[in-house]
């Protein structure tokens, strides 16, 4: 199915929508520390009236979600990121409470009524420090439930906001609600509504870079493909794929998948293509990384995941990256108290290489040595 085809003339119906525009009278102070109780994070007037979603558990079970009410932001995230995420939900407390929009919801009102769903679809916009910038569209993992907002979504937008980036954190369709190959449609529609208002959001239009963790970098990789990405949605390829402990293969659990979002369907859905089946040699460029005490990766076969996306890479020349770490356990995100702390400023300086000329000019003039 070419997604193109469902999209088309999409984009002059769509609406700005959020779930407040302007700050109310009662705003929250940024104050979020890692090891302030979920609850009274929840209860932070901004963060409420901004949109952000505060949940990443419970969809499924909200028995559990109602235990974690008392946990602590360290333990909700499971780490030291929880550093960074209380950082990325202090930067939307500040953004909102000086007037600006967080949440932009992706479908029109119609859309949203021809499959409800949709309504679920937003995005979370962390301006940059500076004008025109470049931006990264952030598209976070999922435990059959809501994706990584705030374990991965915050604590990456906060990096690379210090950085000097726009970013744009990707709420997607997920477990129930993604039949149809919703998810990668809503890569491409996010992608799509920053291009088409990039002079609102103050951000280029080219030369961004997809960051996707686990499931989410299964979906970045595809959104990488000819066959199935960028070019079906009519956006420019993307500048860079950064992956962290992606999923290049959902070959043990797609049968699940086809029961649960597409029971009696038989066309091929997302999560039964195998990422790196795809790539060519006009791929976009490519950082990616894991860790070898990664549970999940090793549960869906390791060898069938980084390693193969790598070889793919390799045969096709495709300019790229890899790192492999010792300790990075899945669901690390930024990497904070693990092997991989620093991959995103690693990530970011291949990025500027990428991009920025006078840097491309002085690796043609001083060669060194081949990535």
């Amino acid at each position: 199915m070419r997604f193109k085809q469902v999209l088309v003339g999409a984009l002059g119906a769509l609406v700005l929508a959020s779930a407040l525009v302007l700050p109310a009278a009662a705003l929250g102070e940024a104050n979020i520390t890692a090891d302030m109780i979920m609850k009274e994070i929840r209860a932070n007037e901004s963060l409420q009236q901004s949109g952000i979603l505060l949940y990443e558990k419970g969809w499924l079970f909200p028995e559990a979600e109602c235990q974690n009410a008392n946990t602590t932001l360290w333990n909700y995230v499971r780490g030291e990121m929880s550093v960074d995420t209380a950082q990325g939900l202090n930067l939307i407390i500040e953004n909102y409470n000086a007037g600006t929009q967080i949440t932009y919801k992706l479908y029109t009102e119609q859309e949203v009524a021809e499959v409800p769903a949709r309504r679920r679809s937003e995005i979370y916009y962390f301006p940059a420090k500076s004008e025109n910038a470049k931006y990264a569209l952030v598209v976070g993992g999922n435990l059959m439930e809501n994706s990584a907002i705030l374990r991965e979504g915050c604590s990456t937008a906060w990096q690379l906001h210090e950085l000097g980036y726009a970013v744009f954190v990707l709420n997607y369709r997920i477990w129930n609600d993604a039949i149809n190959n919703a998810p990668l449609e809503d890569v491409g529609r996010a992608v799509q509504y920053i291009t088409t208002h990039a002079e609102q959001f103050d951000v280029q239009t080219d030369n961004y870079a997809l960051v996707g963790f686990s499931s989410g970098a299964h979906l970045a990789g595809l959104f990488g493909t000819k066959e199935f990405g960028y070019p079906q949605f009519g956006v420019p390829k993307p500048s860079l794929l950064m992956m962290g402990y992606g999923v290049n293969s959902f070959f043990t659990l797609s049968p699940t998948y086809h029961m649960v979002m597409d029971d009696g369907c038989f066309d091929q859905r997302y999560y039964d293509l195998v990422v790196s089946d795809y790539i060519t040699p006009d791929y976009p460029p490519v950082y990616h990384w894991y860790g070898l005490n990664d549970l999940s990766l090793i549960t869906l076969w390791q060898p069938i995941q980084g390693p193969k996306l790598e070889k793919a890479l390799e045969e096709n020349g495709v300019p790229h990256i890899e790192r492999v770490f010792c300790n990075a356990p899945h669901s690390c995100s930024t990497g904070r108290g693990t092997d991989a702390e620093g991959w995103l400023l690693d990530a970011v300086d291949y990025w500027e290489e990428l991009t920025n000329p006078a840097l491309q000019a002085e690796e043609a003039a001083q060669p060194g040595e081949a990535v």
